[in-house]
């Protein structure tokens, strides 16, 4: 069975809706479309959620318009988890059959990095919550995780250095996370630079490209042979990050 998955922060539900979000959503065949940074309670949706083939799952914070993930999905997931969300709906866990859909919205460490300890923190429970339900089944991690891994996946490296995003402890923890049994599944089929998830807002960095890759769908080992695309929407626009996608066949 092919299983399509999309992954989009969408910097604000209420603002990708006014530029064509529903478009996206009734005229698309994924399975599962995974949202982050809706900033949004999930109440007085368009009618066309409800009227759409999709279940709505959504995880707000308690902080209005901030944060926030949500998950739709053709099949009613088997379980649904808001643990490691910090009262930010962060991370939004929902089960299938096959694996675990992790949608994540990671904290960010800050221009000044005075929430770098906080992220780290957040990034080694995060770890361990993975491990504990990778007893189960198998993990499908989505999201925006607040970090470029390598050089490749940010335009400008050596002006980045250090920046909130790009800290060596940052992509240390990338790494270490990567080697514990999960793998990067765009870089199965992309293994050169220039593509990006997010640009700044300013001095055309869009139009320009120069962004970073912080958007990402990770697996579990155990499935990476059931990966049979991964890539970036970069055409589509309606947020400051591209979506993404997944294609699986179990």
């Amino acid at each position: 069975m092919i299983i399509k998955l999309l992954s989009w922060n969408l910097n604000g539900l209420r603002s990708a809706i006014q530029k064509g979000l529903m478009d996206l959503v009734l005229s698309s065949d994924y399975h599962i479309m995974a949202f982050q940074e809706i900033k949004s309670d999930g109440k007085n949706l368009p009618l066309e959620f409800s009227t759409s083939s999709y279940r709505v799952i959504t995880n707000s914070a308690k902080r209005p318009g901030y944060s926030g993930t949500m998950t739709i999905a053709k099949d009613d997931p088997l379980s649904v988890s808001t643990e490691m969300s910090m009262d930010e709906g962060r991370v939004l866990t929902t089960e299938f059959e096959n694996f675990y859909l992790l949608n994540c919205y990671f904290p960010n460490s800050r221009r000044d990095l005075s929430g770098l300890e906080m992220k780290l923190d957040f990034d080694r429970n995060f770890a361990e919550y993975a491990k504990r339900l990778e007893k189960k089944k198998p993990l499908i991690i989505c999201g925006d995780l607040n970090v470029a891994h390598a050089e490749l996946d940010i335009a400008r490296p050596d002006d980045n250095h250090q920046s909130a995003g790009f800290t060596d402890e940052e992509r240390k923890w990338f790494t270490d996370f990567l080697n514990e049994g999960y793998v990067d599944t765009f870089r199965i089929y992309h293994r050169e630079g220039g593509y990006y998830s997010w640009w700044s807002y300013m001095h055309n960095a869009r139009a320009r490209n120069i962004g970073w890759r912080i958007d990402y769908f990770l697996v579990s080992r155990s499935i990476e042979n059931k990966v049979k695309d991964s890539g970036i929407l970069s055409n589509i626009t309606g947020s400051d990050h591209a979506p993404i996608y997944l294609v699986m066949e179990f």
